[in-house]
């Protein structure tokens, strides 16, 4: 039986740091990774090919120049699966390679298997070569989610998926449903819209993101609407039924509407991967979700034991899973770091996608806190102006009395970009007034900053 400091299960973001930070304190580390390759839904079926394929659709489709060369511009006239597929298998490529360099430089011992608890310090690790028991004196929860599954909606893997299937779909549908206006299902709808799919989006709430700031989801509305998507809120699918040979698929509303599509995405929430865990003989136990229960220091019940990443919930981000993954592998150690999460930024990747960081204005309203708002439009900004974005905008949050900052939310291309800047003013506890001080080159969509101080400002003045 092998014995190490520090097992970390799932090859993941989270995963990934926690293995890096534990042999960055000296630690012997052993990643168990259940694929054949490293890098867990985030590289393989998640963020990156999603992103990926984002990148492709923008390309290939030419939309970020339909605003200057005409809504007809294109780059490439009739796009396949192929065609993002081909750029996607790239970069999951370069990225395993880069990680796998990555946990080979700092001897981390990687092992291939499924990981089942047999007691709070041994794990059994399963594989086809057999299977193995090693203990450690921490061990690290980092196994993520897979698509929620629902009754009523009976994934075939081919006209009726989920999202880890996407790209595996043969043909580009002509007319698909989405069901599920969370983080997922709304960054497809845009990208299939943009390459002139029509779309129709279902969401049983009655508006897309709610942990999103309002009048930036409205914006983004907007948008959907204007590339021909049909938004169907308060509502719930019942049934879905595929015609005999396949060709349609139809969605049964609970409200007695029939949407129609040839093909169907469910992206109603995640699942934590915890079936396999045997997390009962740790003493440990997952939600109903799937989700594992942990403290700010990301521990659980069994103090040894620590889980980070989407399989403890929201916020559900690779960038929050590797703070996570650092932050509890440190305390493990008695390392003095620390994060605020108050400040950790959102990026949406929709189109156009979406940044914020820090309050929305319900949440200040809700608490009795005084506030301004400045805005700054990208067709007000030369550079948006070149880019060909000219429905950009960014909008800032800042106390009436303090001047500090409270907020920023962006719409437009870049948006995940440009937020650090506002992210860095905040944590350093900055105020309004440093952007109207900060010269900005020109032209940049940075100059946003400069517009939207001097917009929120000037309201303070008015008599």
């Amino acid at each position: 039986m092998s014995q190490y400091d520090l097992i970390v299960i799932g090859s993941g973001p989270a995963g990934q740091r926690a293995a890096i930070q534990g042999a960055k304190s000296g630690k012997k580390v052993a990643l168990i990774e259940r694929r054949e390759v490293i890098g867990g839904v985030c590289i393989n079926t998640g963020t990156i090919p999603s992103k990926t394929m984002r990148e492709a659709v923008l390309h290939l489709s030419g939309y970020n120049y339909q605003n200057i060369y005409g809504v007809s511009y294109r780059v490439k006239e009739k796009i396949t699966m192929a065609d993002l597929a081909f750029r996607v298998q790239h970069v999951i490529k370069t990225e395993v390679d880069v990680t796998t360099a990555q946990l080979s430089r700092n001897g981390i011992e990687v092992l291939t298997g499924v990981a089942s608890f047999k007691g709070p310090n041994t794990i059994l690790v399963t594989s086809v070569r057999g299977s193995n028991e090693i203990t450690g004196d921490n061990i690290v929860i980092g196994t993520g989610t897979k698509p929620a599954a629902s009754a009523k909606v009976k994934i075939n893997g081919q006209t009726i998926i989920n999202s880890d299937q996407v790209l595996d779909m043969q043909n580009l549908p002509k007319i698909l449903i989405v069901v599920g206006g969370g983080v997922i299902g709304v960054e497809y709808t845009c990208m299939f819209a943009a390459l002139g799919v029509r779309v129709t989006l279902i969401e049983k709430r009655p508006r897309l993101l709610e942990f999103a700031d309002q009048e930036i989801v409205e914006a983004l509305s907007y948008h959907l609407r204007d590339h021909r998507v049909t938004m169907r809120l308060n509502e719930e699918v019942e049934s879905v039924e595929e015609t005999e040979g396949g060709g349609t698929v139809m969605a049964m509303l609970e409200s007695k509407k029939k949407v129609t599509g040839d093909s169907l995405l469910y992206a109603v929430g995640r699942q934590g991967n915890v079936d396999e865990l045997n997390l009962a003989a740790a003493g440990l136990e997952a939600d109903s979700r799937g989700r594992i229960a942990v403290n700010e220091f990301y521990q659980t019940k069994q103090p040894n034991i620590y889980a980070v990443g989407d399989v403890i919930g929201f916020p559900s981000l690779a960038s929050v899973s590797m703070e996570q993954g650092r932050l509890a592998v440190a305390h493990a150690y008695n390392k003095n770091v620390s994060s605020n999460p108050s400040y950790f930024p959102f990026g949406i990747y929709t189109i156009p996608e979406i940044s914020f960081i820090g309050k929305t204005e319900e949440q200040l309203t809700d608490e009795d806190v005084p506030y301004e708002v400045g805005v700054a439009y990208y067709r007000e900004i030369a550079r948006g102006q070149i880019r060909g974005d000219t429905t950009g905008r960014l909008k800032l949050i800042f106390h009436r009395d303090t001047l500090e900052i409270l907020g920023v939310h962006i719409i437009g291309e870049g948006a995940a970009e440009l937020l650090h800047i506002g992210q860095a003013v905040m944590i350093l506890k900055g105020t309004v007034s440093y952007f109207v001080e900060t010269v900005f080159n020109y032209p940049t969509l940075a100059e946003c900053y400069k517009a939207a101080a001097f917009n929120g400002l000037n309201k303070l003045s008015r008599p």
